[in-house]
């Protein structure tokens, strides 16, 4: 098998493999690319310079971004249309675990939003969030009580963010949070900028039961900021089964792990 060292010494190669993750999630870090790509910290730094140089990238500290008024797809489009079919799937599973009065808190994210999208018709619980996407979807459902969490626009993530939206989270009750992350392993659950921290962690300090909707793809995914440890997730829901050291990782901090169909 070829490594990554040799599929990627071509500094072409390895400028559009950077340009593939960043047009995915709209930002990349350093040491994320080093460990992808097999190559030096100095070499996607100095990758990463000459993206900027072509317009193609703004550096940002420890890594970069999409630049400002990039023309591609919005980045939590592109990012919703990759596994869409797994997304659904937890989605709904995720939604059947929500009772007809609870009240929900549905966190930002692709596959959260799936979870809003699958409640039924007929809900006449509450719903609380900070996802734009799901305050969209929640506007032709009168039965339903909606709170939107205010904040400034991450336009990555489509989500109200920052200290206000934090405080505001603060004095809720939550029977039930739907979470969105970036990557689990056997230490906890992670986002990629500690900018989506505050809001996850009131959420999460607001809640009775946490459901975190995650497809398998984000075993061991790049992320940088942990959120919380396995031990305060109750139930995983996935797409496919995760890997037999974080399933029983999991089941020993007492969390369930459901694997849509």
């Amino acid at each position: 098998m070829t490594s990554p060292a040799l599929r990627y010494d071509a500094a072409p190669r390895r400028r559009e493999a950077i340009l593939e993750r960043l047009r995915a999630s709209g930002h990349v870090s350093v040491s994320e690319v080093s460990q992808a790509l097999g190559v030096s910290e100095m070499t996607v730094r100095r990758d990463l310079r000459r993206l900027a140089a072509t317009g193609e990238a703004a550096l940002v500290h420890g890594g970069a971004s999409l630049p400002a008024g990039s023309h591609g797809r919005p980045v939590f489009v592109a990012r919703a249309l990759v596994n869409a079919e797994g997304k659904r799937r937890i989605g709904a599973a995720a939604a059947e675990m929500v009772a007809a009065d609870d009240t929900v808190g549905i966190d930002s994210g692709t596959t959260a939003v799936e979870v809003a999208h699958a409640l039924p018709e007929d809900f006449a619980g509450g719903v609380v969030t900070n996802s734009v996407p799901v305050l969209a979807a929640m506007v032709a459902r009168r039965n339903t009580r909606v709170i939107g969490i205010g904040g400034e626009m991450s336009h990555d993530n489509h989500a109200l963010i920052g200290p206000s939206a934090a405080r505001f989270v603060r004095d809720l009750r939550l029977r039930l949070l739907v979470l969105g992350a970036t990557s689990i392993d056997a230490r906890g659950v992670y986002v990629r900028s500690e900018l989506e921290l505050g809001v996850k962690q009131a959420l999460l300090d607001s809640a009775e039961d946490v459901v975190l909707v995650c497809d398998a793809s984000k075993e061991g995914a790049p992320g940088t900021v942990r959120v919380c440890g396995l031990e305060r997730i109750d139930t995983v829901v996935t797409d496919a089964p995760l890997s037999a050291a974080l399933t029983r990782r999991l089941h020993e901090a007492g969390t369930r792990v459901v694997v849509a169909r």
